[in-house]
C-alpha cells in the first residue's frame, strides 16, 4: 500500500496527522487499529460461514474472482490449454521486437558512424545533440 511513500513523505504524513488530530493521535490510531481488527475478523467470519455453507476450504485469497475461476472451475489441463497458444503468440511478439531492435540499433549506429565522418571533416561544426534511445520493453 505505501510502496511508493519514501521515508520524508511518511514523516510529512505524520506531521500533518499530529498538527489535526493533537493530542488527540494516539486515541485516533487506537480507534483506527481497533476498526481493522473488526473488519478482519468480518472477513474471517464470512469466509467461515462460505466454508460451512459451501463445503469446501476456501482461504480470503480464493475470493478473488480470477483465483477462484482457477482453482474451481477450470483444471490445470484446461488452463494449460488456454496459455499455451497465447505464450506462443507472446514469444512470437518478442522475438518480432528483439529484430526491430536489433535493426534499429544497426541503423543507429550507422547513423552514428555517418554522422562523425562528417562532422571530423567539416572544420569547427556545432555538436549534434544527443539523440534519445528507444526503449521498446518500456512500451
Amino acid at each position: 500500500m505505501f510502496e511508493n511513500l519514501n521515508w520524508w513523505e511518511i514523516g510529512a504524513l505524520l506531521m500533518l496527522a499530529l498538527l489535526i488530530f493533537g493530542e488527540r493521535l494516539p486515541k485516533v490510531i487506537g480507534d483506527g487499529l481497533r476498526m481493522l481488527r473488526g473488519l478482519r475478523a468480518m472477513a474471517q467470519n464470512a469466509t467461515s460461514d462460505l466454508n460451512r455453507e459451501l463445503g469446501t476450504d476456501l482461504q480470503l485469497q480464493d475470493l478473488h474472482p480470477k483465483a477462484f475461476i482457477r482453482k474451481h472451475l477450470i483444471s490445470e489441463e484446461d488452463e494449460a490449454a488456454i496459455r499455451k497458444p497465447l505464450q506462443g503468440l507472446l514469444d512470437d511478439v518478442k522475438q518480432d521486437l528483439n529484430g526491430v531492435k536489433s535493426d534499429l540499433t544497426e541503423v543507429a549506429e550507422a547513423a552514428d558512424i555517418k554522422n562523425n565522418r562528417s562532422t571530423s571533416s567539416a572544420p569547427a561544426a556545432p555538436a549534434a545533440p544527443a539523440q534519445r534511445q528507444l526503449d521498446l520493453d518500456a512500451t
